[in-house]
């Protein structure tokens, strides 16, 4: 047995806190380990969060645009995708799917540190931009440990 569920998210800071919730509501009934499900949750809120903060310019009308959540748990792991329709990642990393975080400028600085909270987190990070229709891309997956009597792992 599988889930796969996917939101399409409007860019406002409200959103972060809905996608989160439902992934722990997802894993946490399916009998995923708290603390993988912490990590997970914790790494889609930078990635959200980033999608929100750099995911382009307002829609017509001056609505803040969208960007898309897929997570999908199988009974090894957990994947997840965060795409924006913002200008993508700049710098020629981007184009081999890895950009080169920079460095946050100064300790009590708030900005920088997403991208590398995820790449420590996570088992797996991609980042790219999508080729089709702009945007960045974030997928990042991690490796599953289930509580004894696991829903997912029994069905």
């Amino acid at each position: 047995m599988s889930i796969w569920w996917s939101l399409h998210l409007r860019r406002e800071a409200a959103s972060v806190p809905l996608a989160r919730r439902l992934l722990i509501g997802a894993m946490e009934t399916a009998g995923v380990d708290p603390d993988v499900s912490f990590d997970l949750s914790l790494a889609l809120s930078e990635a959200c969060a980033n999608a929100v903060e750099h995911g382009g310019a307002p829609a017509p009308g001056g609505t803040a645009g969208a960007y898309r959540v897929t997570a999908y748990l199988d009974g090894e792991k957990c994947r997840i995708e965060v795409a924006d329709s913002g200008p993508g990642f700049p710098g020629p990393g981007a184009a081999r799917g890895c950009p080169t975080p920079r460095p946050p400028a100064a300790e009590t600085d708030e900005h920088g540190r997403g991208l590398c909270l995820i790449r420590e987190l996570a088992d797996h990070v991609h980042l790219g931009n999508n080729p089709g229709r702009g945007g960045a891309v974030i997928s990042f997956d991690k490796m599953l440990k289930w509580r004894e009597g696991a829903p997912l792992l029994t069905a």
